[in-house]
């Protein structure tokens, strides 16, 4: 095959080549490496219910995890605020690459982060049980719902209505236009978060569903996307006790879409095909483990219009390995996003 002008041709004989890998959960570039508190930006603590605050202020795109995970086929990441909120901000997808967030930039308000468990029962905040922060989210539903009552008969009379960003933002869910991101380990916090969301029609992505086995029926009839993981860390509080790698699996089979996280920084992003290998090794199917990482996640963010797979019309975000990307000893040879060579900088 011979080169069109200003095209160039790469040898991939005898190699394997995937789409670039999406973790569809992640705190890369809020949270940096090696940085400590100065560099983490992933939490912030001046309020439970905070939907005004949005990721794409905080990102900062020289944080070293990004060219670690682009040299280990990690293209494309959706940051999301931390869970120690019940509701922590905006969520923003960005392809690893770019000198700015504008560069780097796929989908700013992919979802709103909201959390159920621990995290925000431990963080202080005036509420410290499971029904006082479910309270604290429903409390911003009905609010959020009244001020879109309340902006439409203003907007009907022309009268002057005071824009409130957190409200607005609200209102993407409340209209179906993004889905809430739900942290939910547990059984009983997956639940409540379904309750919730049936309550009031807006779409879910569970993520985490560390016990999503002992509800798998539940799951299995209502089909909510899931983002699972991490996986491969200690069992370090009492919700992750139930974690397993044979949980993909099981709800795959279920038929429950799943979309496996690194959620760095608890695991590192960079190893995200070891986290789908491992799974594959406990029952997940194959085939399913490479979706996991590539076209579900593509689907449940919302960027399956670019991202995802190797089809004419997409971005060219392509991933050339030494060998099957599950092998333990396969390497990333070479890594195209939007058709670019990407080694470093």
């Amino acid at each position: 095959m011979d080169a069109d002008k200003n095209e160039e041709i790469c040898d991939a004989s005898n190699k394997y080549i995937t789409p670039g890998l999406i973790d569809a959960h992640s705190h890369i570039c809020i949270s940096e490496e090696g940085r400590g508190a100065i560099g983490d930006d992933c939490n912030d603590y001046s309020e439970a219910v905070m939907p005004y605050l949005d990721t794409i202020d905080a990102i900062y795109p020289f944080d070293s995890a990004v060219q670690e995970a682009t040299a280990h086929g990690v293209t494309c990441a959706c940051v999301c605020p931390g869970s120690d909120s019940v509701i922590g901000g905006m969520n923003s997808v960005i392809q690893l690459y770019g000198r700015t967030v504008e560069e780097m930039l796929i989908k700013r308000k992919a979802a709103i982060k909201c959390s159920f468990g621990e995290n925000p029962k431990k963080a202080g905040y005036v509420f410290k049980s499971r029904m006082g922060n479910a309270y604290l989210l429903r409390k911003c539903i009905e609010e959020s719902l009244d001020y879109k009552y309340r902006k439409d008969e203003a907007l009907k009379r022309g009268d002057y209505f005071k824009r409130d960003i957190g409200k607005e933002n609200m209102l993407l869910a409340i209209d179906k236009k993004i889905p809430f991101h739900a942290h939910a380990h547990r059984c009983d916090d997956i639940c409540t978060a379904i309750r919730i969301c049936k309550e009031y029609d807006i779409d879910l992505v569970i993520i985490h569903c560390t016990d999503g086995e002992a509800i798998i029926d539940h799951l299995a009839a209502h089909k909510y996307p899931v983002i699972l993981g991490p996986t491969m860390y200690p069992r370090s509080k009492l919700e992750s006790m139930s974690r397993s790698f044979k949980t993909a699996g099981i709800l795959n089979k279920a038929g429950i879409k799943i979309c496996i996280t690194a959620d760095h920084d608890v695991t590192p992003i960079y190893y995200l095909s070891v986290y789908a290998a491992q799974s594959v090794r406990a029952g997940l199917d194959e085939i399913e483990g490479l979706k996991s990482i590539t076209k579900n996640p593509a689907e449940v963010l919302g960027i399956d219009d670019r991202k995802g797979e190797i089809l004419v019309g997409k971005d060219a975000d392509v991933v050339i390995w030494s060998k099957h990307p599950f092998d333990y000893d396969t390497n990333v040879e070479t890594v195209y996003i939007a058709g670019k060579p990407i080694r470093g900088r």
